[in-house]
């Protein structure tokens, strides 16, 4: 198996993530009077934070008619600022350990490296502003939620990486994530390695249950991942 591009999710695959995502989305739904587990929340982990956002207001609100693009979008607004002020600030941010390692080691294979989140491209930059990834010259491309016309499960973010690349076929490109948003995406891409990691949000019991090709502790099992296959 040839494979060309590799696509990363960013919180609980590359940048450590003790729930920091989780709680910004408990917080700012509580500001507007909505309370959420935090087994709801990682139901809809990995999705563009919008469309996440709007799942979980249908599931609390009885009037639909209430969950409007404009209300939606002033609750995604609160999320945001959280998450880039702490994204920005937090001394607890780094990267899950041997991220960098990992991707220093593919791009010696020749494999291209992209990131694509569920983030929006504010959130995102924060995040690779304090990574530092770009600078150093481990990642070649970046796709946000927002710069699509649809996100996970969707497979927009990954056929744009490909489009970036002249990929046209993509059983050359692999999907690593730690969410079923992250495995449905790249099921539905056709990606030729689909690969979930535990480092995150979900068990290894809870991905399973969704279209894979491999599942890892974490990323940096893939460079051995892909001399074995």
């Amino acid at each position: 198996m040839s494979i060309k591009l590799m696509i990363f999710d960013m919180a609980g695959t590359t940048v450590h993530d003790e729930d920091f995502v989780n709680i910004a989305f408990k917080n700012a739904l509580e500001e507007f009077g909505y309370v959420c587990t935090r087994d709801e929340i990682n139901e809809i982990m990995g999705m563009p934070k919008p469309l996440a956002i709007q799942l979980i207001l249908e599931k609390k609100l009885e009037d639909k008619s209430i969950v409007s693009a404009s209300y939606v979008s002033k609750i995604h607004a609160r999320f945001q600022e959280m998450m880039v002020d702490f994204y920005s600030s937090s001394a607890t941010i780094r990267e899950i350990e041997g991220v960098s390692e990992t991707f220093r080691l593919l791009k010696e294979r020749g494999v291209k490296i992209g990131i694509d989140t569920g983030f929006d491209r504010k959130i995102a930059d924060a995040i690779f502003h304090r990574m530092g990834w770009e600078e150093k010259g481990l990642i070649d491309y970046t796709i946000t939620s927002d710069e699509v016309e649809n996100g996970r499960p969707h497979p927009d973010m990954v056929y744009k990486a490909m489009s970036k690349f002249n990929i046209t076929d993509s059983s050359e490109v692999g999907k690593v994530g730690d969410t079923p948003a992250d495995l449905n995406e790249g099921n539905n891409a056709g990606c030729g390695l689909n690969i979930g990691v535990l480092s995150g949000a979900y068990r290894l019991d809870q991905l399973e249950q969704h279209p894979h090709t491999h599942i890892v502790e974490s990323v940096v099992s893939i460079p051995e991942l892909l001399e074995a296959l």
